[in-house]
């Protein structure tokens, strides 16, 4: 099969996994440089154009991963690529609901999933109300759209909690607000969902001085057996934004697991830097099931 990495930076630890995998399985993998694509619409005859002239019609996959920032002109070629009759691995729609944080979490909650208490607020006449709302300082204040930890801020009084939320309302940025789960302990699970299955989890534990334990924050991981509670809540929300690949991460609440967020385009480098398994190869081999392809059978040549 031909199939194509629609990211940003060949030199990611997870886009060079990807095509490795995808490689050592006879597949040909190439990189598709986000900003490097251009679209044609035609209700006839849409194309995918890459920079220097050449069309895009010969892939059978699609593996989006799009940074934050090229959320919006990613999703957008990957939708271009579904149009064209390409199979994608996590479609647009499905990605474009999973970076909206508020969105997502409507989306969550509805389905039953528990999250901790959080706050939405439009008006920085509404600040008081907001931080009562999550039970008070420390709490969390998060950009609507961060990710690796970034733009998530702990906020340890409540004067500190109004600065901030005050603060980001000037910006006109979209924030929430979230409880702060102290018996979290700083630590956090990320449980890998691929199709249907959770195939590897890690805890993730914070630096010293930090309460984010993303890895990209100087956080440590290490293997970890989840509970059948806390399996059911990674595959539900995975099932809940239709991704087929997708990063959930949960924190341990007095009162069981609380969902934090599902990333859909989830970094391979912790997960494999502690796991014997090929978390890659898994994401390729779902590409090969629902597409049926069956590899070529070796030819023996009679001596």
């Amino acid at each position: 099969m031909k199939i194509g990495l629609l990211a940003s930076n060949p030199d990611l630890y997870s886009n060079r996994r990807i095509m490795e995998a995808g490689q050592e399985r006879g597949h040909e993998v190439e990189f598709l440089n986000i900003k490097d694509c251009y679209i044609k619409l035609d209700g006839k005859n849409p194309e995918m154009h890459y920079r220097g002239g050449r069309i895009l019609n010969d892939f059978d996959a699609i593996i989006p991963r799009i940074r934050p920032s090229a959320t919006f002109y990613g999703t957008a070629l990957t939708r271009h690529f579904e149009a064209m009759g390409v199979y994608t691995l996590n479609n647009a729609s499905s990605i474009t609901r999973s970076r909206d944080k508020l969105y997502a979490l409507q989306l969550l909650i509805n389905n039953g999933l528990p999250i901790p208490t959080t706050g939405f607020a439009n008006s920085p006449l509404d600040t008081d109300e907001l931080i009562k709302m999550v039970g008070g300082a420390p709490l969390i204040v998060k950009l609507l759209e961060g990710t690796q930890g970034k733009g998530v801020v702990l906020a340890e009084t409540t004067k500190a909690a109004e600065s901030l939320i005050n603060a980001f309302k000037s910006l006109k940025a979209n924030i929430l607000v979230q409880e702060f789960v102290k018996e979290a302990n700083g630590k956090d699970l990320r449980c890998f969902v691929v199709n249907g299955r959770v195939v590897e989890s890690i805890m993730r534990t914070a630096a010293p001085g930090e309460f984010r334990a993303n890895i990209h924050m100087g956080g440590t991981a290490s293997l970890v057996k989840i509970t059948p509670e806390e399996k059911k809540v990674a595959l539900l929300a995975a099932k809940t934004l239709n991704l087929k690949v997708a990063g959930v991460d949960i924190i341990r609440g007095q009162n069981g697991p609380l969902l934090l967020e599902v990333n859909s385009s989830p970094g391979l480098e912790g997960i494999e830097g502690v796991s014997s398994k090929d978390i890659a190869g898994k994401m390729i081999e779902v590409i090969e099931k629902d597409l049926k392809y069956k590899k070529p059978e070796k030819v023996v040549e009679n001596a």
